[in-house]
């Protein structure tokens, strides 16, 4: 006796019927579990490459930054260094001045101008050409100069020195900004 002769003869087209749906649905449910099964290991896996991706750019990232840092910073100490190397120019050409300035007040130094030859000043008053033995006139007829007046130029001509000092500063600025590094 087969399994098949204990179901009654009208159920029983249905129970095989519903015994191949169980072994479809078996076999079904079985793939669906291993398709799963390798679908999530693949996605696993493609998660595990993004993440190496990410993370290798992110490396990247933050190296590059760290250089530019270092270039930003190595550029900020030049950059100080030349606002001092700035600095000490013009307080040394301000105290040049103002030694310049000290001694024309005191008449320890006195400032003159070449005349011309032909003109009616250098026929009169004019400051003797001849030299002393300390002197280094060379031999032109020169006027001496008011103090007041040596005073205007010697503050013209320290502007001009710190104008100087500040567009070279200037240069500098923009030649360690532009220079490729």
């Amino acid at each position: 006796m087969s399994i098949l002769d204990l179901i009654p003869a009208p159920v029983r087209p249905w129970a095989i019927a519903l015994a191949l749906l169980a072994i479809a649905g078996a076999g079904a449910a079985g793939s669906w579990v291993i398709q799963d099964w390798r679908y999530g290991n693949s996605l696993s896996e493609q998660a595990r490459q993004s993440a190496d991706v990410a993370r290798a750019a992110a490396e990247a990232t933050v190296g590059a930054l760290v250089i530019e840092q270092d270039k930003r910073q190595a550029l900020e100490q030049r950059l100080k260094d030349n606002d001092q190397t700035h600095y000490k120019d013009l307080s040394d050409a301000q105290k040049a001045q103002q030694r310049l300035s000290d001694r024309l007040a005191t008449a320890d130094v006195r400032l003159s101008v070449l005349l011309n030859a032909g003109s009616s000043a250098a026929r009169c008053d004019a400051v003797s050409a001849t030299t002393s033995a300390g002197g280094v006139v060379h031999g032109s007829a020169r006027a001496e100069l008011d103090p007041a007046h040596a005073q205007r130029i010697v503050g013209i001509t320290g502007d001009g020195d710190r104008g100087l000092i500040a567009l070279q500063a200037c240069q500098a600025y923009a030649k360690e900004v532009s220079a490729p590094k």
